[in-house]
């Protein structure tokens, strides 16, 4: 019989063999492990060679073993204990939910008539019977009480089942997200316990709506807070039932009706634009093409062209429209589909613009901020959010060009077509900012998170701007500079882009000769300009952005329903 061997200090009790290249670490375990014949073969360490035991250590590792068999003897002892109390309950468990099925609930008529009511609407009902239906958000037992904690999508309501209510078949194979309907006494919670509302439901009736399955097909088995993202967008008509998703989805909701009300202040009308194009806004390369009827077609980059058509019919207009852009970015704040907040105003100049971008921002968070019910939400989301102070900072483009620079933030270098430049070691190269760079995503984030405040990003070269801009008045030179802005918020950076528009006729024919453009499809868009011209304004709010930095969301993707972005459409 081969030797076992034991390395005190690179041996192991656990996956040790004996061989002499996977030693055990102890004698004690060596012998627990080994026949009664076995010789053995130690040593201190790697570098010692192997000798036998003496007789002191060999008898104090039979002592040793004695305890290790002990040990499992007792181990083997409580796993039959365990598996025979498991079978026990299994029994009791199984005549249990045969007795249950004896059990047969009906409405006692002899009481009150249950008034039917949403959970949100309950606190006028206390201590009166009423009728609820929802889902199952949370399940808990107690002794001989089940614990519910009801769902309806106006908030949630925790309900007491003990007695005859919780002893049927279907109170002992309730499964979370089960559509249920529970009727019941109304009761306030006494002083020193809490639960939604302020309020329980004593259940004297109940029944199943929709059963939910259990098992390995559990809900908590198929999405949960560690799913993988791909999963959970998969996945996204059941993420958005918890309480994060469906806070921010109540949240946007509620944002805007302030925006809405907001405008309404300001005299501002809503109109309603087309989604299906045959213009673009933004330039060519980011438009989803589709034939239309035999024609081409594009989805929306913008409703701004439409606005401003109607500012000689309504007066200062705005719209929530769907937007598209065909950018295959993958940042966190880039989507393909998104929630467009836009407005143009008539008869006002670029400084009036950005007070006014200002102000409905502003008046927005305040009119949520005043609300106890979207204050609560902003709290749950957002700890820490406090509105943001006024005015915001101004800082010019060339400014801004100046501060990357002073405080070390470069840009990769690119070549003629655009592509990065690398070093020999294949890293890219980094070179400071100058006037005419497109200010990257990742250095205008890092900037107004240094800054830690809103800043209005101002002055624009035109070759970085959209065609239809105005120059800055006397702007000339290399770079024309146009009364643009962008509004950028601490982690999130840009959530406004506005600008005042060409205003004069030529300078709009200009402009499309600029960038290659066919005016005659835009025949209705240059006429505002024929037909008695004004200056004028707007700008775009992305939604996502605005309730991301909002919510302190990481990414615009949990501020949609169901967010599109490259290669993601579904579900």
């Amino acid at each position: 019989m081969a030797p076992i061997h034991i390395d005190e200090t690179t041996g192991s009790d656990t996956t040790g063999t004996g061989a002499p290249d996977a030693p055990y670490q102890t004698l004690a375990y060596a012998v627990f492990k080994s026949a009664t014949d076995a010789t053995f073969l130690t040593r201190k360490d790697a570098s010692a060679t192997y000798d036998e035991p003496t007789q002191s250590s060999l008898k104090k590792a039979k002592k040793g073993a004695e305890g290790l068999e002990k040990k499992r003897k007792k181990a083997e002892e409580l796993a039959e204990k365990s598996a025979a109390a498991k079978g026990e309950e299994r029994e009791k468990r199984d005549r249990q939910l045969e007795e249950s099925k004896k059990i047969v609930l009906e409405e006692d008529p002899a009481l009150a008539t249950a008034i039917k009511s949403k959970i949100g609407s309950l606190v006028p009902l206390r201590t009166k019977r009423v009728r609820v239906r929802g889902w199952v958000h949370r399940l808990r037992d107690q002794k001989d009480i089940k614990f519910i904690v009801l769902r309806d999508g106006t908030g949630y309501l925790q309900a007491v089942l003990s007695g005859k209510v919780a002893q049927t078949y279907d109170a002992l194979t309730l499964t979370l997200e089960s559509t249920v309907e529970l009727v019941g006494q109304l009761q306030a919670l006494p002083e020193g316990k809490t639960a939604p509302g302020g309020h329980e439901l004593i259940v004297d009736y109940w029944k199943i709506l929709g059963s939910a399955p259990g098992g390995e097909d559990a809900f908590t088995n198929r999405v949960n807070e560690k799913s993988d993202p791909s999963i959970q967008a998969d996945l996204r008509h059941l993420v958005m039932r918890g309480e994060t998703a469906s806070s921010i989805l109540r949240l946007r909701a509620a944002m805007l009706s302030a925006f809405r009300e907001v405008y309404a202040r300001h005299n501002i009308l809503e109109v309603n634009t087309p989604c299906l194009v045959q213009t673009q806004v933004e330039g060519g390369a980011t438009l989803f093409k589709l034939d239309y009827y035999g024609q081409p077609a594009f989805l929306t980059q913008s409703s701004q062209l439409y606005l401003e058509t109607c500012l000689p019919a309504l007066g200062d207009v705005f719209c929530v429209q769907e937007s598209f852009r065909a950018e295959n970015s993958h940042t966190r704040r880039h989507l393909s589909e998104y929630t467009h907040l836009e407005a143009e105003l008539a008869f006002i100049d670029f400084d009036e613009l950005m007070t006014h971008i200002e102000a409905v921002i502003c008046e927005t968070v305040d009119s949520l901020l005043a609300n106890p019910a979207t204050a609560a939400l902003i709290k749950q989301l957002n700890p820490t959010f406090e509105a943001p102070a006024r005015p915001f900072l101004r800082l010019s483009y060339v400014d801004a060009i100046a501060w990357l620079n002073e405080h070390g933030i470069t840009r990769p270098e690119e070549d003629a077509e655009g592509n990065a430049v690398k070093d020999e070691s294949g890293q890219v190269k980094m070179v400071a900012h100058a006037v005419g760079d497109d200010i990257a995503e990742a250095a205008e984030r890092q900037m107004t998170d240094i800054i830690g405040k809103p800043v209005f990003l101002h002055g624009f070269p035109a070759e970085l701007k959209a065609f239809y801009m105005k120059k800055i008045p006397g702007s000339s030179g290399k770079h024309l500079f146009t009364e643009s802005c962008d509004l950028l918020m601490p982690n999130v950076g840009e959530i406004v882009g506005g600008s005042m528009r060409i205003a004069d006729a030529e300078e709009l024919f200009a402009a499309y000769a600029r960038e290659g453009m066919d005016p005659s499809p835009y025949y209705w868009f240059t006429d505002q300009r024929k037909y008695g011209t004004c200056e004028h304004g707007g700008y775009g709010l992305g939604v996502e952005r605005f309730l991301a930095w909002l919510a302190n969301r990481f990414t615009v993707r949990e501020c949609s329903l169901y967010p599109r972005w490259p290669g993601r459409a579904t579900p």
